[in-house]
């Protein structure tokens, strides 16, 4: 009889649950997942897609001046600042590529008609010096911009702009010595632009 009992109550728990009740082991197992996928390799392959795709985005928003789209380090306030400051102003040091490029070639059509010009020593110093001359200039107006700019960054965004992890000095001379067809993001403003010329003065 107590058999009959227990045997009727085992079957009211597998009814009333419409399964039986799994063990411990067999829960567990079933919400184990595998840390690395299966298809490692397609798993890349889609990620390397996305991340491309991503970098296209973000290139073409830098290259028509989308900010919403652009990389997030190029969203930040004072970066927006400094592109805006570097790019209303007339830089010495961007015409830096163009400038060395041709005294470069004229270095060496010196050196090749060396041999059959005397003056051919001299001009080659004259082209060193005036190459020095140039960078020292280019230094300068770096050093220049870069002071008042800090000033700047300062006032409107707090010492945190300018601080060594920030890398707005890098950002702003790498920017001034760059051709303007060159800079990414473009440029927003024309050189020596009005906008805000009393904030930028």
């Amino acid at each position: 009889m107590a058999e009959n009992t227990n045997t009727q109550h085992d079957n009211a728990e597998t009814e009333g649950k419409g399964r039986p009740t799994p063990k411990r082991k067999e829960a567990q197992s079933k919400n184990l997942r595998p840390l690395v996928p299966q298809d490692s390799k397609e798993q890349r392959k889609r990620d390397r897609a996305r991340q491309r795709e991503r970098e296209n985005v973000e290139y073409e928003a830098m290259r028509t001046g989308d900010i919403n789209k652009m990389p997030r380090s190029e969203r930040l306030p004072w970066r927006v600042y400094i592109r805006d400051y570097v790019d209303s102003r007339f830089n010495i040091g961007e015409y830096f590529i163009p400038v060395a490029i041709v005294i470069l070639l004229a270095s060496v059509v010196v050196s090749v008609l060396g041999a059959k010009y005397a003056a051919a020593a001299t001009i080659s110093l004259v082209l060193m010096v005036i190459m020095y001359i140039y960078l020292f200039a280019i230094i300068i107006d770096v050093v220049i911009m870069w002071q008042k700019l800090k000033k700047k960054l300062v006032e409107k965004y707090g010492p945190a702009s300018v601080a060594r992890g920030s890398r707005s000095g890098t950002y702003a001379w790498s920017r001034a010595i760059q051709l303007r067809r060159w800079r990414l993001p473009k440029p927003r403003y024309a050189k020596r632009s009005q906008y805000n010329k009393e904030e930028f003065k």
